[in-house]
């Protein structure tokens, strides 16, 4: 599904025009972006939890030329289902 076909189905469940729709959708990654981006975490119960978690620095191979190089320490955004989404997936 991409962004446009999701404002699509958010429009129709929620009787908002298609611009709002996109709007309301755009608000929220944006809010959930800069949470992370401050280290925040965003919880939805039911649905899952969106957080910051730090990856080390670690030993890596080049795959093209076999060259053992360093990775850099990084944060990354997580995402952990929640118990009502794996079960709606599960059946």
């Amino acid at each position: 599904m991409t962004k446009q076909e999701f404002v699509d189905q958010v429009a129709s469940q929620s009787g908002l025009g298609k611009k709002e729709a996109g709007d309301a959708v755009d608000a929220v990654l944006k809010t959930i972006e800069e949470t992370l981006s401050r280290g925040g975490e965003v919880s939805f119960t039911g649905f899952g939890k969106f957080s910051v978690a730090e990856r080390g620095a670690r030993q890596g191979v080049n795959p093209q030329t076999g060259e053992r190089i360093q990775i850099a320490a990084s944060r990354v955004p997580r995402f952990s289902a929640g118990s009502a989404l794996k079960n709606a997936v599960k059946s």
